[in-house]
């Protein structure tokens, strides 16, 4: 079966998004991940992969203790369902500068594990002025970071985590500091 994790964009989700969050003018709108002057490697199109459900987490970071690292294998795309996009909706003041974040002792573990990809259903692993140098830091060790995911519960079917497929197809822009892409979950 096939899932699309992709986020819909619609003409009234662009314009909530350009009123709240500048950067949704260069290729941050909807699902996407920040180049951080990196090529997509083509091996990262068919990746084994995970979510992992943290929709309990509220008030605070989703932190290392939160997450089974055995469930974690080198090149894989680990998404995180917290249910932010379908709670909030994408494109408001809050979704942009409220969401939840990633402790960075995980994203640590994550890298030391050698994943590939990293997904949130939210707009970002940190918030604010952590935002960008953590895409970078995560970048300058290979693992790209896929924002807005959706329908990661779907994936899920009610269990903690489920493994699966992750299809991802940047679009092939240049000099563009967001790619967005088209992300499939084949399970």
């Amino acid at each position: 079966m096939l899932i699309d994790i992709t986020l819909l964009v619609t003409p009234e989700m662009i314009e909530a998004a350009h009123g709240n969050e500048q950067k949704s003018f260069s290729g941050h709108m909807g699902t996407h991940f920040d180049v951080m002057n990196k090529v997509f490697p083509l091996e990262n199109l068919k990746r084994s992969a995970v979510v992992v459900d943290v929709s309990k987490i509220e008030d605070r970071e989703i932190s290392l203790e939160d997450v089974d690292l055995n469930l974690i294998e080198s090149s894989m795309f680990v998404a995180f369902y917290s249910g932010f996009i379908e709670k909030v909706g994408y494109g408001s003041k809050t979704y942009f500068s409220e969401h939840p974040q990633l402790s960075n002792a995980l994203i640590d573990a994550l890298l030391e594990r050698h994943v590939s990809i990293i997904g949130v259903d939210f707009a970002g692993v940190r918030r604010g002025s952590e935002h960008t140098p953590k895409d970078q830091y995560c970048a300058d060790r290979g693992v790209f970071i896929v924002e807005n995911l959706c329908n990661l519960s779907e994936v899920l079917q009610g269990k903690p985590f489920a493994r699966f497929t992750a299809h991802t197809y940047p679009i092939k822009y240049a000099s563009m500091t967001g790619l967005p892409c088209r992300v499939v979950a084949e399970i």
